[in-house]
């Protein structure tokens, strides 16, 4: 292996983070097989069902921040697109993840056994998991072959040995006009992949989430669930890039300027959030529809879930809109790494918020105890083995490796 090539390796990260991440996916998964086999198996579904949904998001939102830069030509992203590609490791495991929701049944999907005023024909298990898990591939296949073009201007003359690399990467190109031909076609398959991302992201958050209510509807929480993964996938990546540079100093080929250019983006998409979740309860609130109402009212004046409504509105957009006001915070790796991490837990707990509600009738106090947080720990672990395995396979999409990005 020749000198460039054996740098890059050692930047890419050690096996040692497999063991911690390994026993927190290990937990996880015992903590849910233990819950699902008691007397409360609805509660363990909750819990997978949410981690699901936030997970998933969070990679396919961080793999968009490469699509969208690579469509704006953005300049400044370079250091950056290589982590966000690193995400599509998590892709196999949210596919298997979600066939594996067909085995919670009722718990998973309420309206099972309710009447459905017609809408059977649509909201019926087969039909649900059928259609979302063809969404589901077709996004991972396209956010796939957009990385592969990206990978094959970034490995250079690296040497490809496991038959991994030469799956995903190919071969590097031979000639300028080759290489050419490589960016025109990862443009498009860019923005291929973030018209599905809507798409298939729009199809969830009805399915999955609006679905729980089958009766309440709202023409918006399409587009609500997907601004809130490119937010999840915004954060994410943040935190990757912060560890990154946390751990290499200044031969991580990050800098302030960086940081503070995607901490303005993920501030933008803080308040987008925010204006969203407005827009919603607004509208709702002027129209005073009783069929609508109920759904806000449960949700956010009503015991047990009104405290958590203010949790998740302080967390996930007052204490970010706060501290990101300020310049200085945005280039700092441990602050913004600390609060990232705190939003992903507001999204988790506004997850909570939405399905909590029809999954729990009758509740008086929050269904949310130890084992939930070592079912999200769990994913976590299995996030952490997902980009770990990505960027110890493909070390090029580490930003301390020299890139051949045009």
């Amino acid at each position: 292996m020749n000198t460039r090539a054996a740098s890059i390796c050692a930047s890419a990260p050690g096996r040692g983070v497999w063991v911690p991440a390994a026993l927190l996916a290990a937990a996880g998964t015992a903590a849910f097989l233990f819950g699902a086999a008691g007397e409360h198996p609805g509660r363990a579904w909750q819990a997978y069902l949410i981690n699901f949904l936030l997970w998933s998001s969070l990679a396919q939102g961080a793999v968009l921040f490469a699509a969208v830069t690579r469509i704006t030509a953005a300049r400044w992203s370079g250091p950056l697109e290589g982590l966000s590609g690193a995400f599509a490791g998590f892709f196999p495991v949210s596919f298997v993840l979600f066939l594996l929701l067909v085995f919670g049944g009722p718990h998973v999907f309420p309206w099972v056994h309710a009447d459905l005023h017609g809408k059977e024909s649509w909201l019926n298990v087969p039909f649900v998991m059928a259609r979302n898990g063809a969404g589901l591939l077709i996004l991972y296949g396209v956010g796939f072959m957009f990385l592969r073009q990206a990978l094959r201007l970034r490995i250079g003359s690296a040497p490809i040995r496991s038959g991994l690399r030469r799956l995903l990467a190919g071969s590097a190109p031979d000639s300028p006009a080759e290489a050419e031909r490589i960016r025109g076609r990862m443009t498009r398959w860019a923005g291929l992949y973030c018209f599905l991302f809507a798409l298939v992201l729009s199809l969830i958050g009805f399915d999955l989430v609006m679905s729980m209510d089958p009766h309440w509807y709202s023409t918006l929480f399409g587009a609500y669930h997907f601004v809130k993964a490119f937010y999840l996938g915004l954060g994410g990546l943040i935190i990757l890039a912060a560890v990154v540079a946390l751990r290499q100093g200044r031969h991580s080929g990050l800098d302030p300027r960086h940081f503070h250019d995607i901490g303005k983006l993920f501030f933008a998409f803080c308040l987008l959030w925010a204006d969203f979740f407005y827009v919603q309860l607004t509208v709702i609130w002027y129209g005073n529809i009783p069929e609508e109402t109920y759904y806000v009212i449960l949700r956010t004046l009503l015991p047990p879930w009104r405290p958590l409504a203010w949790t998740v509105f302080i967390i996930v957009f007052m204490i970010p809109f706060i501290l990101l006001i300020n310049q200085r915070v945005k280039t700092l790796p441990a602050a913004v790494l600390a609060l990232c991490s705190l939003v992903i837990v507001g999204l988790w707990l506004e997850l909570l918020l939405l399905v909590g509600p029809p999954l729990n009738h009758g509740a008086v106090e929050l269904p949310l105890d130890l084992s939930d947080a070592v079912v999200f720990l769990g994913f976590l672990g299995l996030m952490v083995m997902a980009v770990a395995a990505m960027l110890r396979t493909f070390p090029e999409l580490m930003p301390s490796a020299r890139s051949t990005k045009g």
